[in-house]
């Protein structure tokens, strides 16, 4: 099958100099930066293949880029902003110019993780967007633009705390639509011209509730991560409250009983997501290069990844990593591959009982 990606950059996007398309370093970064994300990419087929790819590196910058705790938060900001721009081609700013922004701030290259090694090559991954077909890049601009704007806001907003500090449920639901909420839509976006109007309308209702119990179930497990490697707290300050803890307490062990009843209502939010998400993989048409594989094991996994949290809420405060175990991740791909969309119910209501084998 002919590779998506055409061998010229159309007019419409200003790159800068050294920016050219690369999809095969593009498809390698995706398995560098993400086992789990490469799960998905690997599974679908062209089209999408492609367009996915390029619309998670295109997220992975920014998200890079907020987490870090090296960068200043108002330097932070500008720089999320800057890299907005280079994707706006009515700005005419250069993904150059965010790259020479940046090159401050990038460690070393010997020392440099995946995820920096991405946003060094940030005119890579723009330029190989740019040279996608017009109707996918107007698919996945919009939502990407919008994400990178949302964390630009919330860096913003906490600048004073060095770190993000989700104050209500209404505001963590803010971030998760951003954070989160924008790829569901960016999905939606690529498969909405292969759905009959009936579908198009359930995908658009329920891409939220898909994309926000897989950010909600991150929220929920990550809890010491997030503290420790980024300096974010995304419990909820008024969860917090009512169990007499500060957002800059939660990992002390008296707080323990109180913390871990917050981590239990982040998690029965995300539990709360999963009916309509089901309803979103019971609606996406198998088109374009899309299969059900590349949505329905990260859904599922989220519901194993849910049933370990749930049985164990305080190992999210720990250095530990809450997750399904390697054998029943491989058993979940294959009893995807295996079965058909209707079988999803029935394998979800298994995991929710016991590790899959």
């Amino acid at each position: 099958m002919p590779d998506p990606v055409s061998d010229s950059v159309p007019e419409g996007l200003s790159l800068g100099s050294d920016a050219t398309p690369d999809p095969e370093w593009c498809r390698v970064a995706v398995r560098d930066v993400s086992r789990t994300f490469a799960l998905t990419v690997d599974v679908l087929e062209e089209p999408m293949a492609s367009e996915i790819t390029l619309g998670y590196l295109l997220c992975r910058v920014p998200d890079t880029i907020e987490d870090t705790e090296q960068i200043p938060p108002d330097q932070q900001a500008g720089l999320l902003r800057r890299y907005e721009q280079a994707l706006d081609p009515a700005a005419g700013a250069t993904i150059g110019e965010f790259r020479a922004a940046v090159d401050r701030w990038l460690p070393p290259e010997a020392d440099r993780s995946d995820d920096w090694r991405v946003v060094a090559a940030a005119p890579t991954v723009v330029a190989t967007f740019a040279a996608l077909p017009q109707s996918s890049r107007e698919a996945i601009r919009p939502p990407v633009r919008e994400l990178v704007d949302g964390m630009a806001t919330f860096v913003d907003r906490y600048a004073d705390a060095g770190g993000i500090r989700i104050q209500t449920k209404a505001e963590l639901e803010e971030y998760c639509h951003y954070a989160a909420g924008t790829v569901g839509e960016l999905i939606t976006r690529l498969l909405a011209p292969a759905a009959d109007p009936d579908r198009r309308e359930i995908m658009e209702n329920t891409a939220g509730s898909f994309a926000r119990l897989l950010q909600l179930v991150n929220v929920a497990k990550d809890v010491y991560d997030d503290y420790t490697d980024e300096n974010n707290v995304y419990l909820p300050a008024a969860w917090l409250a009512e169990e007499g803890v500060s957002q800059e307490e939660i990992l002390a062990a008296d707080n323990r009983a109180g913390v871990t009843r917050a981590v239990e209502r982040t998690a029965a939010l995300a539990r709360a997501q999963l009916n309509a998400a089901g309803r979103y993989l019971a609606a996406m048409p198998l088109a374009r290069g899309n299969t059900l594989a590349a949505w329905a094991v990260p859904y599922l996994l989220a519901v194993g990844t849910l049933r370990e949290l749930e049985a164990a809420p305080g190992a999210a405060l720990e250095d530990e990593r809450v997750a399904v175990s390697r054998p029943e991740v491989f058993a979940v791909v294959e009893a995807v591959r295996r079965g058909d969309r209707s079988d999803v119910p029935h394998l979800r209501a298994l995991i929710e009982r016991e590790p899959l084998d």
